[in-house]
């Protein structure tokens, strides 16, 4: 039995605090089943951005002749982008666990482990390893429903696995409508695959403010076949490829087939698979481990971080979670998380960026609330670029313009959003952002300027 100061379960997000927590001297197990990065680096956000990023350049070609420049796109080498992408990322990850063994005071465990009491993990090879204090970084998974009638009995996709197809299907159904389904569609729909989304709420991207996600649904129906409102009923295979059948709540009954089928239904933290029955650490109805303001658990010398944690599932907040962590399990400052501000932005064309409240959550609250709002068409720098649509909308206090949360889609809304940001953070007043600061014309922020502005007229 190895015993450590601090013992790190996962090597996503985890693994900057187990280098952290060796550089202070703190003998340190940092314990991975994959390679050192996580789903972001490995599965997830790094892939599936670059790859869009091909998507783009594709549809920028594409677009040329708006600027009367002719240009044709001769050949698209798929396969070889695709296998360049994933072969950088795993050349990136076996450098971080080259320099995780070099690290001084932390030893690398790699492969399946389970926690066998609460301060002690069991290795698949029968180690054990315990810690004096424990980081729980374990991850999460795709969502893959057991209710779904035939599902399991046909060949499917997550998207671990799409991001690694090297030849873009003919056709594509996907099931989910959400930021992963959204962004793998326009993907592969950029390369001609005929993509159908089949999401059970009224529109795509969902969790979205509604006027936000409507525009994105009516977008997203330009280029896919898109049956909202309706759930699956089932999944079967047939001569012509995989069939989906899915009805809405009036009873209309669609099938959509397909020659590749993706899940992408979200994802679920990893709590069952990791040997937590066997411990006191407390999990909520959801599944997630349950944590404080200072992300420890019911259990002492504890904490729980990234996407098993009860908090947002994504890459930035991990990586916020990871410097709270780093205060209070290495340091011992007992420093509070705040997730009030915390934006998100969903990579399609064009860019979802959002920050704060939406409508609906105001209107839950009973808080009463007015609305600024710009078109992207309304600057100069929209004729420049020739973007045809997208709206930037603020909310905030009708007395006091405090700003309450921003939607933003558009052309770089994953940028522009974060001029708002701070302004959501630290209760600055919309005015405040329209007139204190001085923005350069013709830049594309100049419409954030303006929906701030919009504010102080309703």
């Amino acid at each position: 039995m190895a015993n450590f100061d601090l013992l790190v379960f996962g090597g996503g997000t985890g693994n900057t605090v187990a280098s952290a927590a060796a550089a202070a001297g703190l003998d340190t197990a940092l314990v991975e089943r994959g390679p050192i990065g996580g789903t972001c680096l490995n599965r997830g956000c790094n892939p599936s951005k670059m790859l869009i990023q091909h998507a783009n350049t594709l549809n920028d070609v594409r677009a040329a002749e708006q600027f009367g420049i002719e240009a044709t796109v001769e050949e698209v080498h798929f396969g070889e982008f695709v296998r360049a992408v994933n072969d950088e990322l795993a050349d990136a990850a076996s450098g971080k666990e080259s320099n995780k063994r070099d690290e001084e005071n932390l030893t690398l465990v790699q492969g399946e482990a389970r926690f066998v009491d609460e301060h002690t993990i069991e290795t698949e090879s029968g180690e054990t390893h315990t810690g004096e204090k424990i980081v729980v970084a374990a991850g999460s998974r795709p969502m893959v429903p057991d209710a779904i009638d035939g599902l399991s009995e046909v060949d499917f996709l997550t998207s671990d696995d799409a991001i690694r197809l090297e030849t873009p299907p003919d056709r594509l159904v996907v099931l989910g409508g959400g930021y992963i389904a959204a962004e793998l569609g326009y993907f592969f729909g950029s390369f001609g695959t005929d993509v159908a989304l089949v999401e059970m709420e009224d529109f795509l991207v969902p969790r979205e403010d509604s006027e936000v996600a409507d525009a994105f649904t009516e977008i997203a129906r330009e280029r896919h076949d898109v049956y909202t409102g309706h759930h699956v009923t089932g999944v079967a295979e047939s001569d012509d490829g995989i069939v989906v059948s899915a009805e809405s709540e009036d009873g209309d009954e669609i099938d959509v087939t397909g020659d590749e089928l993706l899940v992408a239904l979200g994802r679920r933290p990893n709590t069952d698979s990791i040997g937590l029955d066997e411990t006191d650490i407390e999990t909520t109805d959801a599944g997630f481990v349950a944590t404080d303001e200072q992300l420890t658990t019911n259990v002492e010398d504890v904490w729980a971080m990234g996407d098993i944690a009860d908090n947002a599932m994504f890459k930035h907040s991990g990586d916020y979670e990871g410097e709270i962590v780093i205060d209070n399990a290495v340091h011992g400052v007992e420093r509070a998380a705040d997730f009030d501000a915390l934006p998100h932005a969903v990579f399609t064309e064009p860019q979802i960026g959002a920050v704060g409240q939406t409508e609906a959550a105001l209107d839950d609250e009973g808080q009463e609330y007015v609305v600024g709002r710009a078109e992207f068409t309304d600057t100069a720098m929209s004729r420049a670029l020739k973007l045809d649509r997208g709206f930037v909308k603020v909310l905030a206090d009708p007395d006091s313009h405090e700003i309450f949360g921003c939607h933003i889609i558009g052309h770089e809304a994953s940028t522009l959003l974060h001029e708002v940001t701070p302004a959501v953070r630290y209760g600055l007043r919309a005015d405040e952002l329209a007139n204190t600061l001085i923005h350069a014309h013709p830049a594309l922020s100049k419409v954030v300027m303006q929906a701030c502005a919009d504010v102080a007229g309703n």
